[in-house]
């Protein structure tokens, strides 16, 4: 017997309440013996008050290795469910307060909101119910495929009926309702607020409390998560790629991914071919006969890797998820457009057919309401009948019916049972022989694919997800492979908790233990505008394509216009036109928290308008601002000029790439303060869209004073590519 000291002791997981509290009897421990239960690794893990003795068996005694594991186990999941629940509150309560407290125009100018549209069917897709909402007016906003929305007509929130974004166009978005919607939606005046749901934070906490007790093999990818087991160091596997265009780099990333036996991280900087590294990672394992779940945060990230593996001949496909968040020209392989072709479908429509018969046939007979029933069971009901009884003034002829119509309600169940048994079973059938199964995070959390064990999960964006979004996907497979950037945007958080803000990937990363690799050979940018990026964030370590090293602005003839002919040299990739030299102090408006800079806003019209007129594509034009007030401004400049050209927050143009992008910092002030625009990853983010021309602008004299922007001036200077604007 174990000495009397209040030594901690465990107990299975597998014993229920009643049991543990039996066995806590047994050796006389009462509740109010115990500081602090753990939950974890297949145990409970009591830790006794500092006064309580107790004579245990020496098995009870857990060793001090497994005391820290059932600790770490329990403290990491218990952490985690707190803060997403804090991040899910914080988000819903940022959408209603905002839908609350400011006008409807101001929304829609912020791209969170469409007002004036009239709905009008659009047919059914599946199960859905398809509507187009449309204006005359040209439709410009951050509502996207796949968003959930809030659809009203007067005041918002009195509404609850919601829907989501199958498409957006330039004069309608078209939505999917999961039932039937009301008639008012076919009205004018209906407005769009983008809506958030905490279906995916559920999800998220369920995922989570899954991690406590799991066994071999996900409780090994589990360990290295919670850094309680070291991941084996991987070699580079030689294989033969399907794609000959492949770098070194690249090579080098999908070699040591097949051969990590746990976790593989994938690096890629802004251009270097992620994506195309993940997608011939994938196309590898499948070619090892390994069963392989690719996911992301997004559903554009997750079509993106839809769209290069369908390139591939006689891979066996399946995109779980809402048919609304799937692009159009992939849907043949969604789960839905799956089902619809498998031939037993034809089954199940005969079976609903048929079911509905039944139902017609049973509705002849009396429906057994309480009013009808008087406190009557079923079965009671059914034996008075048999006997010929009335009941508490129920006559005989309304029992007898009654009883009839739970006989046929009976057969009902039974046949809607085997249609749903037979549904389920083709749903499973297709998920099982599927040698790739796409989904975004929160969709791998859902019962569509409950009991499902993949060998590989391959993770795209994994540097932009809050760490339980990431486990998700990761507790379903043997082995998982990770690709991102830690260097540029974190994870959206809407809370401000800052461990939410650092990614799974980022903290693997940077603990160094884990299989990574680099990617060095960018496809994107002149090699002058990745120079400073490079250097700030990359250690210089990026090298721009042979392919893309010298490309310049298609613009052969430059307008004659106001602007300083440097501004938009096609033989100087990037101009920084400091605005210290005149009067172009940022601007604060009433009760606004977001600033904005009307001089730097009429210099973007201004190159806007010239870069249009010397043949450069709007389309191919990108304003970039990291204040909502100054997209606001601009987008209303530039929409009474007739440029419909995209306005976004850095957050808008991540993974995104156009010929010019210009950026408007704002900030100009006597105390040189910039806020968040000083963080460097955004910095990187909003230099990197750009392939051919950058044209930056702001206040040197307020952005120098602070990093990484002083490095930026030296750099600019350095070059050549500094500009300072004349006061007219």
């Amino acid at each position: 017997m174990a000495s009397k000291r209040p030594l901690p002791f465990v107990l299975p997981a597998y014993l229920d309440d009643r049991r543990r509290l039996t066995q806590l009897r047994r050796y006389k421990i009462k509740p109010s013996n115990i500081a602090r239960i753990y939950e974890g690794d297949g145990w409970f893990l009591y830790i006794p008050t500092k006064k309580s003795y107790f004579k245990l068996p020496k098995e009870m005694i857990p060793s001090r290795e497994l005391e820290h594991r059932i600790k770490t186990i329990h403290d990491y999941i218990e952490e985690y469910k707190a803060l997403i629940d804090v991040e899910r509150r914080a988000e819903m309560d940022a959408q209603i307060r905002e839908i609350r407290s400011i006008s409807g125009k101001e929304r829609e100018m912020y791209g969170r909101a469409l007002l004036g549209l009239r709905g009008r069917g659009s047919g059914r897709k599946f199960d859905l119910y398809l509507l187009r909402f449309s204006r005359d007016r040209i439709i410009e906003t951050e509502i996207g495929n796949g968003d959930i929305v809030l659809v009203s007509r007067g005041e918002p929130l009195k509404s609850d009926l919601t829907a989501t974004v199958m498409q957006v166009a330039k004069n309608f978005v078209e939505v999917a309702f999961s039932q039937k919607p009301p008639p008012w939606v076919k009205e004018s005046g209906i407005r769009l607020d983008l809506y958030v749901n905490d279906v995916t934070f559920k999800r998220m906490e369920t995922n989570l409390e899954t991690m406590r007790h799991l066994e071999a093999p996900l409780d090994r990818v589990r360990d290295i998560v919670l850094g309680l087991a070291k991941p084996v160091q991987a070699k580079t596997e030689m294989f033969q790629p399907k794609n000959e265009k492949l770098n070194g780099t690249q090579r080098e990333a999908i070699g040591r991914a097949l051969d990590a036996k746990e976790v593989a991280l994938i690096h890629g900087p802004p251009g270097t071919g992620k994506t195309t590294a993940v997608v011939e990672a994938i196309l590898r394992f499948v070619e090892k006969g390994k069963k392989v779940l690719a996911s992301a945060d997004s559903n554009i990230a997750v079509d993106n890797m839809l769209e290069k593996l369908a390139e591939t001949d006689g891979l066996d496909m399946v995109r779980i998820g809402h048919p609304a968040r799937i692009g159009e020209k992939l849907e043949s392989f969604s789960l839905f457009a799956r089902i619809e072709r498998d031939e037993r479908s034809r089954k199940v429509k005969t079976m609903l057919e048929e079911a509905q018969k039944l139902v017609e046939a049973r509705n002849q007979y009396s429906k057994p309401t309480p009013a009808r029933l008087r406190g009557m069971s079923k079965e009671r009901v059914k034996t008075l009948a048999a006997t010929g009884r009335a009941y508490r003034g129920v006559d005989v002829r309304t029992i007898q019916s009654m009883a009839q119509w739970i006989r046929e309600d009976e057969k009902v169940e039974r046949f809607y049972r085997a249609i749903r048994e037979l549904e389920a079973a083709i749903v499973r059938d297709i998920i099982a022989q599927a040698d790739v199964v796409l989904s975004t995070n929160g969709m791998v959390g859902s019962d569509t694919l409950e009991g499902f064990l993949f060998d590989i999960a391959v993770i795209d964006e994994a540097s932009q997800q809050m760490e339980p979004s990431t486990l998700m996907p990761m507790m379903r497979a043997r082995k998982a492979v990770l690709a991102g950037d830690h260097k540029q945007l974190p994870p959206t958080v809407i809370s401000r908790l800052d461990v939410l803000k650092h990614s799974l990937f980022e903290r693997l990363m940077e603990r160094g233990d884990t299989p990574s690799t680099m990617l060095r050979v960018q496809y994107r940018m002149n090699h002058t505008i990745m120079d400073f990026p490079n250097r700030l964030m990359y250690e210089g370590a990026l090298e721009a394509d042979a392919s893309v090293a010298q490309r310049r602005l298609a613009i052969t003839n430059i307008p004659a216009s106001g602007l300083p002919g440097r501004l938009l040299d096609p033989k100087l990739p990037v101009i920084f036109a400091d605005t210290s030299g005149i009067d172009a102090d940022e601007w604060l408006q009433e009760r606004s928290t977001s600033y904005e800079n009307p001089v730097e806003a009429e210099w973007i019209l201004d190159i806007v308008k010239t870069l249009s007129l010397g043949g450069v594509s709007l389309d191919e034009i990108g304003i970039i601002t990291p204040y909502l007030a100054q997209v606001k401004r601009i987008r209303q400049m530039l929409e009474t000029d007739d440029l419909l050209c995209e306005v976004k927050s850095v957050d808008g143009f991540q993974g995104r790439e156009k010929e010019v992008i210009l950026i408007s910092f704002v900030r100009s002030n006597l105390a040189r303060e910039i806020g968040f625009v000083k963080d460097r990853r955004r910095l990187n983010v909003a230099m990197t869209r750009a392939k051919t021309k950058l044209i930056m602008i702001g206040d040197m004299e307020t952005l120098k004073a602070n990093d990484p922007f002083d490095a930026l001036y030296v750099w600019l200077k350095t070059e050549g590519l500094l500009l300072p604007l004349p006061s007219e």
